[in-house]
């Protein structure tokens, strides 16, 4: 049983206000909330900092930096991971999806990768190492050939909470206005004009091969899961529909408004991209999430590429959509992607549920993690 843990003088940020506060922990848990600005004899004195709920990422794409951190490089899969983790706890996160993407497209440099990434993170997980708790979102690649087979290898881990499916070609989805497709890929791999045209007609050749098989394979796997759904980059209500048939709760990055109405009309939350919210645009050209804030269809937020954007963004839509407050803007990246994934017992500061808590100094665009615990466990 760990001891008694009392972090005061904060400003708590509970699911339906903030206030100056305290928090009592006993044995991992949240026991007790309390108002006042004192500090008691023995507690962390947090000077006013904000103590929030531990964020919860439902999908990160970080992992891969990590593990292949430019072409042709291939770090230590423990200590790529090691790595991925403690920026995560520097971002205040507490539980973390790692998305590993299965279905090869093409040259991308780290091949089948995911379940050997997986593995890794057990093995720290065993060694007591990892500052969060780590689950598995399997990102699939709806156009590989390779697909299934490497979904077969990881599907059934326990650690899988979400199953996303994904579908990146040119001329749909993410990548409507091809010229975004374009201006990226020749950015990516230096290719010609004639090289680009190439690729793009490869890749709807592909699509046209293995799309559909790969969908219905999928579906059925999914139909037996213990896992929660998403679709990706759903641009109309027609791939809502689709997405919704496979089993669908959750809408990852729905790419026009149209979309993410039907998201929600249909019952799903709607997950946009934390950087979105900083820039105030999608770098493909697609909807604007602070756009969907406004509308009030924007239940999670994600980091996707940049852990340190998702406390951030939380702070901007609290400061700058007319549909959050702060309570809500943190349910945003707490306690919603939380129970979206069936993690019921931690998300929010509240009484019974599991003390994942983050101090968090904030003023105007910056936030610094000044501490995290685990379970009521210092691990920042």
């Amino acid at each position: 049983m760990s001891p008694e843990l009392v972090i005061a003088n904060a400003t708590v940020v509970t699911p339906a206000r903030a206030f100056r506060g305290m928090v009592l922990v006993r044995d991992g848990l949240i026991a007790d909330i309390a108002e006042g600005a004192g500090t008691p004899a023995g507690a962390v004195d947090c000077e006013g900092d904000y103590l929030l709920p531990g964020l919860v990422e439902l999908h990160t794409d970080n992992m891969e930096r990590h593990l292949h951190p430019r072409p042709g490089v291939d770090w230590p899969r423990r200590a790529a991971v090691a790595a991925h983790d403690a920026e995560f706890a520097s971002a205040g996160a507490t539980t973390v999806l790692d998305a590993l993407r299965v279905g090869s497209v093409g040259d991308e440099g780290l091949g089948d990768y995911a379940f050997d990434a997986a593995e890794a993170t057990a093995q720290l997980r065993a060694l007591g190492l990892l500052r969060a708790d780590h689950f598995i979102h399997v990102r699939c690649e709806l156009t590989s050939p390779n697909l299934i087979a490497e979904y077969d290898r990881i599907g059934d881990d326990p650690r899988v909470r979400l199953v996303s499916v994904m579908d990146h070609t040119p001329g749909q989805r993410q990548f409507r206005k091809v010229e975004h497709y374009v201006r990226y890929y020749k950015e990516k791999k230096g290719f010609t004009d004639g090289e680009m045209a190439r690729f793009i007609a490869e890749a709807q050749s592909i699509q046209r091969a293995y799309g559909a098989p790969n969908r219905a394979a999928l579906a059925e796997r999914a139909a037996r899961g213990r896992f929660a759904v998403a679709s990706h980059d759903d641009a109309d209500a027609d791939h809502v529909a689709e997405s919704r048939a496979m089993g669908a709760t959750i809408a990852e990055f729905p790419t026009t408004i149209e979309a993410a109405r039907a998201s929600r009309d249909a019952g799903m939350m709607v997950i946009m991209g934390a950087p979105n919210v900083l820039r105030g645009l999608s770098h493909s050209g697609n909807v604007s999430a602070m756009a969907l804030a406004g509308e009030g269809l924007v239940d999670i937020l994600s980091s996707d590429y940049a852990p340190a954007s998702l406390m951030l963004a939380a702070f901007k839509l609290a400061e700058e959509s007319p549909a959050h407050d702060l309570p809500s803007a943190i349910a945003c990246v707490s306690k919603t992607p939380a129970e979206a994934v069936g993690l019921d017992d931690r998300g929010a500061i509240e009484v019974g549920r599991r003390a994942d808590l983050a101090r968090v100094y904030h003023v105007e665009r910056l936030c610094v993690t000044r501490a995290v615990w685990r379970e009521g466990v210092r691990v920042l």
